[in-house]
């Protein structure tokens, strides 16, 4: 049987190696709403930010684990590589982005009619892309 989806968006988590920038860049870089933090059975923090009806989980782990993620982001590695926020203001997101001090790998390109990307890396170099439908 197939999943009978009751949520019309998805949630990530990613673990972070530097908990304090990331708190920043989803915060106050990307300016997404901070919604709670909760306790992670067996040790850490589930930071969770809203974007839509989506949740996007910043958690520190106590213990830190021991390995670390592929970096290179689309053509590092197989498995989870990058996600999307859908936005109506990518010109504004970037130049923020920019101010902010953080990485653009991708700058804003056109990449079929009507829609434009640009790929931003947050401080653990994971790659958010911005995605704007004009």
């Amino acid at each position: 049987m197939p999943v009978s989806v009751s949520k019309p968006a998805i949630d990530i988590g990613i673990i972070a190696n530097d908990i304090e920038a990331m708190l920043g860049f989803y915060r106050d870089t990307l300016g997404l709403e901070f919604e709670a933090a909760i306790p992670m059975p067996g040790g850490g923090t589930m930071n969770r930010f809203k974007v839509g009806d989506s949740v996007v989980k910043v958690i520190a782990l106590d213990p830190k684990p021991t390995a670390v993620a592929a970096p290179g982001g689309i053509r590092g590695a197989t498995g989870y590589r990058y996600w999307t926020i859908t936005v109506s203001n990518l010109s504004a997101c970037l130049q923020h982005v920019e101010d902010a001090g953080q990485k653009i790998v991708v700058p804003a390109k056109v990449i079929r009619p009507g829609v434009t990307i640009a790929i931003v890396t947050d401080p653990d170099g994971n790659w958010v892309e911005l995605l704007q439908n004009d």
